[in-house]
This record gives structure tokens, sequence and C-alpha cells, in this order.
């Protein structure tokens, strides 16, 4: 049983920072590239989404694992959402 659907925004980035293994001044950078933009609550805290923590893996993968920079993060990601969004629409 799902107790929220995986675009909901549910993790506050102390916990988000504690997931993915970044530290929060980094979060906040990978949100000022561009790469993730969370949700916010009316006090302006940021909420990160089931979605929003694999996408901040995928970026820490990326950058730790295989040294590839903020531009180059930018440029695969969008790479890897274009397919996907090529194979949605092929009903694959």
């Amino acid at each position: 049983m799902d107790l929220h659907s995986p675009d909901e925004p549910v993790y506050v980035i102390s916990v988000v920072a504690r997931l993915v293994g970044m530290p929060t001044h980094t979060l906040r950078l990978v949100e000022r590239q561009g790469l993730i933009t969370p949700s916010r609550t009316e006090r302006n805290i940021r909420l990160y989404s089931d979605n929003d923590v694999k996408r901040l893996q995928r970026i820490c993968t990326l950058m730790k694992v295989h040294g590839v920079n903020w531009a180059g993060v930018k440029l695969l990601l969008t790479m890897e959402e274009s397919q996907q969004n090529q194979s949605t629409e092929r009903g694959f």
C-alpha cells in the first residue's frame, strides 16, 4: 500500500540530504543549476517527492561515480528525458 504518489512532495531537505548522501548546500546548488525544482510550502520550506529523490540519486551517480560536471549532467538528463518521452509516444 502506497502512502503517497511518487510525485507528491513529502521530504524536507535534511531528509533528502541523508537519503542521497549530498549536503544540503549542494542540494540548493542543484536547484540553482535548474536540475531540480522542489515544491515549496507556504513558509517557503522545500519539499521533495520520491521522483525528485530518484533524480537526485541519478545526479549523484553521474557526478561522483562518473565525474560528470554540471553542464554534462544537464545534457545527459535532457537526453534521457527526451528518449523516455519518445519511447512513451511510440508506446514502448
